[in-house]
């Protein structure tokens, strides 16, 4: 067979091609391994070089004609099969919407709000702040001395170092949020300040990222029995029980002087994790009197002002009151977990009308 005549056959059965398969046929009969080309092409060496040289310019010429002419058709097939796609796929818009699939709150959303709602009516405002923050509100305001592990590159974000020295970095707590309510206001303060916290830390009860929240009351007559019982008022009403046996147990915190560990009385019957009965204790957080330190940080006397801090997780909270066993699940947008744990988007939280 001539080259024109097989030029001739290649391009009739391209232009024949129904569909991309039948297309696809077509181009691995003429140009594949064994194709009628490529065997050709393999003929090439067996002649002269004068011979060689005629015979490979006129192949790669066909060549070239055969995969314009193969795109070419492609083209046109993919077009012709959108057409048929469209017209086959017209949607009806007189027909009835489909039942709306309604989303759910996150746990940490529902107990953000449900502490804001117990907070708010023991009389705390709530205060926020930035999450980029600096060595002087998150640290050298709050009594943490330079070589405290919290400022070490094993436990903190720190951001590139700026020309001067200085390094901003993500904020490990929200206390930094206390010291600029302190700078920025008088006595009295009540506020709380809820919000996101970043530490290089990661297991079952430990993420990158978590959310917390931190109290904070300075006027001239706080004392420690106003902080525990406003914590055992608050952990009453947010694990919804009548009464609640609390622990405080002597700790150590660089910003709070004395500090103290909070535990709360718990038993487990049926699997379940009950507050307020049985024998076993938990700890849920840390608190204790402003460190004079702190306060003079804050541009206040401590000789005239004093004041009590406390502060806890609130995924951790969430943890305890709704059963859920991994903190990571809480960041790993699995909506299968969100339809498990998550609340209505109408349950807003209310000491009225229910917490939970």
């Amino acid at each position: 067979m001539s080259l024109a005549t097989l030029e001739q056959s290649i391009l009739a059965e391209i232009e024949a091609a129904s569909d991309e398969a039948s297309l696809e046929a077509v181009r691995v009969s003429a140009l594949g391994k064994k194709g009628s080309i490529s065997e050709r092409m393999k003929g090439l060496g067996a002649m002269s070089p004068e011979e060689r040289k005629e015979a490979g310019a006129a192949l790669n010429v066909l060549k070239d004609k055969v995969a314009d002419a193969l795109s070419s058709r492609k083209a046109k097939l993919q077009e012709v099969a959108l057409e048929a796609r469209l017209a086959s796929e017209k949607i009806d818009v007189t027909l009835p919407g489909r039942p709306q699939v309604s989303g759910t709150v996150h746990p940490v959303s529902q107990v953000w709000e449900e502490v804001v709602q117990i907070f708010g009516d023991l009389g705390f405002s709530v205060a926020e702040g930035p999450h980029i923050e600096d060595d002087f509100h998150n640290f050298d305001a709050l009594n943490i001395p330079p070589e405290h592990p919290a400022r070490q590159e094993h436990d903190t974000f720190f951001f590139n170092e700026k020309a001067g020295g200085s390094r901003m970095l993500l904020r490990t707590h929200t206390s930094p949020v206390q010291i600029r309510t302190m700078l920025a206001s008088k006595p009295p303060i009540r506020i709380i300040a809820p919000g996101r916290t970043f530490r290089c830390d990661s297991d079952m009860t430990h993420t990158p990222m978590f959310n917390q929240v931190e109290g904070l009351v300075i006027d001239e007559k706080a004392t420690l029995a106003n902080l525990k019982w406003v914590l055992t008022e608050f952990c009453k009403a947010f694990f919804e029980v009548d009464d609640v046996k609390m622990r405080f147990r002597a700790s150590h915190f660089p910003f709070t002087e004395p500090s103290m560990e909070v535990d709360i009385q718990y038993s487990r019957e049926g699997g379940q994790l009950k507050i307020g009965t049985g024998d076993k204790w938990l700890e849920i957080l840390g608190s204790g009197m402003v460190h004079p330190n702190v306060i003079r940080a804050g541009g206040m006397d401590p000789d005239q002002v004093q004041g009590w801090a406390f502060g806890m997780g609130i995924d951790r909270i969430a943890m305890l009151k709704y059963g859920i066993p991994d903190l990571r699940a809480f960041f790993e947008a699995d909506l299968r977990w969100l339809r498990h744990y998550g609340f209505k988007a109408l349950q807003v939280p209310t000491l009225a009308g229910g917490l939970s």
